[in-house]
């Protein structure tokens, strides 16, 4: 069975108003009978408040269609650190998602980056390197390096994340987007194979060839992050925007 993933900000939303033809695109995959999930990298808000960010935008979407890196970071650090000390770095309450993860303010066995914003100023970036440097294991929800808001765009985890990598001399392990757990996550969920699905996304690395790795069919938009410089010309389609997947998704033979 196939499946349509579907990234979040950039590509239905920005600054999480809808961007023209989503929720009528969207609408469309549900009324045909398309099984969809979506992925996002966003650490600001707990699963259950997107959804309901996305309902009152118009999206017919549930909880359960949702799949987040906090989600899946709760998942990865109960598997391989259960019990273990964390700390938390990250812009955004999301404790709900990371149910079962003991999260302390000093002397971590783990440090746990999310999403960046005001809290990554020098004291706690600071703070963090001499975790890192005591022994502490680095987690990261996802490592892009920028995103889009009304405003433009704006720096994100990425850029701090390679300066304490690079610093502390450790490599930290990934478990949102371009991770292939996220996508093998969510094709689980909804009993399909990689071949035949669609991953819809304005991140041309993160997003797209990620998913290509993976055997996902990947579909860059002109919306979002999206830059000119950055479309390689890798990408399996390039399409305006999320309102073109729909049709997109009709043509397809792999369908």
């Amino acid at each position: 069975m196939m499946a349509v993933l579907i990234d979040i900000d950039g590509v239905l939303t920005l600054s999480w108003r809808p961007l023209p033809g989503a929720v009528e695109a969207l609408r469309r995959l549900r009324e045909d009978g398309q099984d969809f999930a979506l992925l996002t990298n966003t650490t600001s808000r707990t699963r259950a408040s997107i959804a309901a960010v996305l309902v009152d935008g118009g999206f017919p979407v549930g909880t359960e269609d949702i799949f987040t890196a906090p989600v899946l970071t709760g998942r990865y650090l109960r598997a391989h650190y259960p019990d273990a000390r964390c700390f938390l770095l990250n812009s955004g309450d999301i404790a709900d998602d990371l149910d079962g993860v003991r999260l302390v303010e000093d002397e971590p066995e783990v440090v746990v980056v999310g999403g960046a914003g005001p809290e990554f100023g020098y004291p706690e970036l600071n703070r963090v390197f001499g975790f890192l440097q005591a022994g502490a294991k680095l987690v990261a929800m996802h490592r892009n390096l920028y995103w889009r808001t009304d405003a433009g765009l704006q720096l994100d985890t990425g850029a701090f994340l390679l300066g304490l990598e690079r610093a502390a001399g450790v490599e930290a392990e990934i478990v949102g987007k371009p991770a292939e757990a996220f996508f093998v996550s969510a094709l689980a969920a909804l009993d399909a194979s990689p071949a035949g699905s669609f991953m819809i996304g304005d991140d041309i690395e993160a997003d797209v060839l990620a998913a290509q790795a993976c055997g996902l069919t990947g579909v860059l938009v002109r919306t979002g992050k999206y830059r000119p410089e950055t479309d390689t010309g890798e990408a399996d389609h390039v399409v305006g925007g999320f309102g073109d997947v729909p049709e997109l998704i009709r043509r397809s033979p792999r369908s």
